[in-house]
């Protein structure tokens, strides 16, 4: 009789549940349990006591529930039937799936019916040892994940004989009719909406696992079918890319009357600008320009003045001097028309009519002129005394300026200088 067992599992990670074949063994033996495992022990088909990771010696202080099975006074040597069932707790990844039939479904999109299947994978761990043995196990030799819920081939349907292929199957079939119509969402669109599909499948199904002890950390919905020879859903996707193309169109459209637009409001903001460049460069120009002439003016003037302020004379005196001239050159003599006094009073007054255009002609104003008309007036007393019934009087008088003789009038007709009388 051997005195010492040592019971331990070390297999495939596809493995569930695994019944040690070794039944009756005596108090000592040693139990080796690893990280990813728990070990239930069975006594009399009563699940007992369950261990987790470590050594374990089986002993009756660590096995309170089967001490109380032994019978007293055996000394703890006796040989007694018992059942050790290693768990994996490890998850195990990558579980395929898929469903057995096609799924029959409205499209709410097109109003069509169209038949799809689906397919994918999902990962699952055991978080109760107790519920799985006494729910799914009972008195087998274990539990493989192909007997979970089997296979799938490539186009998606399952096979074998899963104990939650059916499970799976119908929440899928189900849950993506459903999903479908509450979101109003187009069959060649539910691509987009895998993430969203499958978490719902995920919390759907738990809702069952839980109760056998197993749960399903990852679901997901890799594939969906869809009918290509079907008629109703040729006529689908023939609408959808019919929409698609206007849309874009549509789209395209938009695009190219935003950049017109923006183009013109572009072309418009800058011929705006050039034109403000350009009203600002011609007002530049004509002060610049005016700018110049009262320079070139006020240099003229002031080149004036320093002249007759070399010769000797003022602005009023040159004035009157021209004023002479002009007088002159209209027939105003002091020695009159023949016509007695008479004509050397219209010639004083055509004089006056003169200096009256002068003074329009160089804008000058009273308070300018009032001076050049006393000058005037003196100058047109020079003409001669006029006496009644006769003529002026007036001595030949030689211009000290430039030498004429015999001058009768009271400028020399020559300079404009004013005679001695």
């Amino acid at each position: 009789m051997e005195l010492i067992s040592v019971l331990k599992y070390e297999g495939s990670n596809e493995v569930f549940v695994h019944k040690h074949p070794k039944e009756d063994f005596n108090f000592g033996t040693q139990l080796i349990v690893h990280e990813s495992q728990e070990a239930l022990f069975f006594k009399d088909g009563r699940a007992l006591d369950l261990f987790t990771a470590g050594r374990h010696t089986l002993q009756t202080y660590n096995l309170p529930l089967v001490k109380d099975l032994i019978a007293k006074g055996t000394g703890g040597e006796n040989i007694f039937h018992a059942e050790v069932y290693f768990i994996n707790m490890a998850i195990q990844m990558g579980i395929k799936w898929g469903t057995d039939s096609k799924v029959r479904l409205f499209d709410p999109a097109s109003g069509l019916h169209i038949e799809i299947g689906a397919s994918g994978s999902f990962n699952l761990q055991v978080i109760d040892s107790r519920k799985l043995i006494v729910k799914m196990v009972g008195t087998t030799e274990g539990l493989l994940q192909s007997e979970i819920v089997g296979g799938a081939d490539e186009g998606g349907l399952s096979y074998g004989t899963g104990k939650f292929k059916a499970l799976v199957s119908n929440k899928v079939k189900s849950d993506i009719a459903r999903f479908i119509k509450d979101q109003n969402i187009n069959i060649l669109e539910i691509d987009s909406y895998l993430g969203g599909l499958s978490e719902a499948l995920r919390l759907d199904i738990n809702e069952t696992l839980t109760e056998y002890g197993l749960y399903m950390p990852e679901f997901y919905v890799t594939s969906i079918t869809t009918p290509d020879d079907d008629p109703n859903f040729v006529r689908l996707r023939q609408q959808f890319a019919d929409k698609t193309l206007k849309v874009r169109d549509e789209e395209i459209k938009k695009a190219e009357a935003e950049a017109a637009r923006d183009r013109k409001l572009v072309e418009a903001g800058t011929e705006a600008q050039m034109k403000m460049v350009n009203a600002q460069g011609e007002a530049e120009a004509l002060r610049i320009k005016a700018q110049a002439e009262a320079d070139a003016y006020k240099m003229q003037a002031e080149a004036e003045a320093v002249e007759m302020k070399m010769k000797g004379y003022t602005y009023q005196q040159e004035t009157a001097r021209e004023v002479g001239l002009e007088a002159m050159k209209n027939g105003i003599t002091g020695g009159g028309s023949g016509n007695g006094g008479g004509s050397a009073i219209g010639d004083v007054a055509g004089l006056g009519v003169t200096l009256g255009a002068m003074g329009g002609v160089i804008n000058m104003t009273k308070d300018a002129l009032n001076p050049i008309m006393g000058t005037s007036a003196q100058v047109g007393q020079g003409f001669g005394n006029v006496v009644s019934g006769g003529s002026p009087v007036v001595a030949a008088w030689n211009c000290p300026n430039c030498g004429k003789a015999g001058i009768t009038s009271k400028f020399c007709p020559d300079c404009g200088t004013p005679g001695a009388n």
